[in-house]
């Protein structure tokens, strides 16, 4: 078990700027999420359906946090990851996870790669090949990491966060000055009915990460605890910021969908990259030339923040689990050795099987989404059965808030499969 020497677990207040520096793994795992689940799917649901579905964001969002926090509260509770939780469990849960965590990471990877190296394009002045915007992204990401590592990424993604947060405020702020006007004949179409199952499932499935993103927040939480004192207090504050932040940003982001989008008669894009133009378009169209260079950067700050942590968590994971599985000492070289692994795998797609990127994204999603109740369950079982500190052992209330996470997610994966294959 790693010393935890530099853990305080008793519940003492502490001032207001300590907490703030304390800021790391919460807001890291809130770059991680913003990306498809926020610009692409929020943004849809407001386009599509207006503000029908922001209460269900908000609630998913609920339902879903015991199971992000538990990656805190174990971490900091028992020293370990959560992915040594997983294989305390038993060899065959680390396995899965293990094998899901890597298909995750390179598919999830190549397709953000994809994403921002579109979005890049708005800001250089001439043209430039796919490929070559894909490599632009990823060196960049790769210097970031092994120049600064976990410091570098603490660093950068409280400045992406900070960003994306004002310029999306600052772009809703101009869409409510500029409201577009529905078409006269404009019916809304009621997400409660069969023909939007698919969009929801998908939706809340994926709001506002899936679950696994908690073993890499508990990887990054072990990083932080290396580098400074970490108490309850301060690591349950960074990530109710982090989380209640994402939730709240969900909200905004259904906001721009709902102001500029909803009602127009906008036939919409099927593919991320194709909706997230479509967005810089039609805001350009409606507000004004001058709003695109601003909605452009609000969506490469959401997805260059995903892309260059999901590289970063997912190596972690991925260098935990072959530490486990090899019974080996941790080394930096091993998480080096995952980070290129990771990229090149995924560059790799972007550059020789970009064709297949789709129908891998959907294997990826549909396995991430077909796991996640599970991996719900085990993060459950793991803080309720480990013998956590006052300040961070499951309470009552939050014990309850869990079971009803779990009937929603259980039941939302009997949903997505009988939507899936038995309809």
């Amino acid at each position: 078990m790693e010393s935890t020497a530099k853990t305080t677990t008793t519940p003492t207040s502490a001032p207001l700027s300590s907490l703030i520096k304390s800021l790391g793994p919460g807001i890291m795992m809130a770059a991680a999420a913003v990306g498809g689940s926020h610009l692409v799917a929020s943004t849809k649901a407001g386009a599509i359906y207006g503000w029908q579905l922001a209460a269900l964001i908000l609630l998913v969002n609920v339902f879903k946090y015991p199971f992000f926090r538990a990656g805190i509260q174990y971490t900091l509770g028992t020293g370990q990851s959560l992915v040594e939780g997983y294989s305390n469990l038993g060899r065959p849960y680390l396995v899965i996870f293990s094998i899901l965590s890597a298909i995750s990471a390179v598919v999830n990877t190549a397709a953000l790669l994809l994403f921002s190296a579109s979005l890049l394009s708005y800001f250089i002045p001439f043209d430039l090949a796919t490929s070559t915007l894909c490599m632009i992204v990823l060196a960049t990401c790769l210097i970031i990491l092994f120049a600064g590592n976990y410091r570098a990424l603490d660093t950068l993604s409280k400045a992406i966060m900070a960003i994306l947060t004002i310029t999306t405020l600052a772009a809703v702020a101009i869409a409510i000055g500029s409201p577009v006007q529905p078409d006269a004949a404009f019916v809304p179409p009621s997400p409660w009915s069969l023909a939007a199952i698919g969009f929801i499932v998908v939706t809340m499935g994926w709001m506002p990460a899936p679950i696994e993103i908690s073993s890499i927040t508990s990887m990054w939480l072990k990083s932080q605890k290396e580098k400074q004192e970490v108490t309850a207090q301060s690591a349950l504050f960074d990530f109710n910021v982090g989380y209640i932040g994402t939730a709240l940003l969900a909200l905004v982001f259904v906001a721009l969908g709902a102001l500029v989008l909803h009602g127009t008669g906008v036939e919409l894009s099927r593919s991320g990259v194709g909706f997230t133009h479509q967005l810089v378009g039609i805001y350009a169209s409606t507000i004004g030339e001058w709003s695109r260079p601003l909605i452009a950067l609000i969506a490469f700050f959401c997805i260059f923040g995903s892309t260059i942590t999901v590289i970063d968590g997912y190596s972690r994971v991925l260098a935990e689990s072959q530490r486990l599985l090899l019974k080996k000492e941790s080394s930096p070289r091993m998480l080096q050795g995952w980070i290129i692994i990771v990229s090149l795998a995924a560059l790799a797609i972007v550059m020789f099987f970009s064709a297949a990127l789709m129908p891998m994204l959907d294997f990826a999603m549909v396995l991430a989404f077909a796991t996640t109740p599970f991996f719900a369950l085990l993060n459950f079982i793991l803080v309720s059965k480990a013998e956590l500190p006052k300040a961070l052992a499951i309470g009552t209330k939050l014990k309850w808030l869990s079971v009803a996470g779990l009937v929603y997610l259980f039941g939302f994966l009997a949903l997505f499969v009988w939507w899936k294959w038995l309809m």
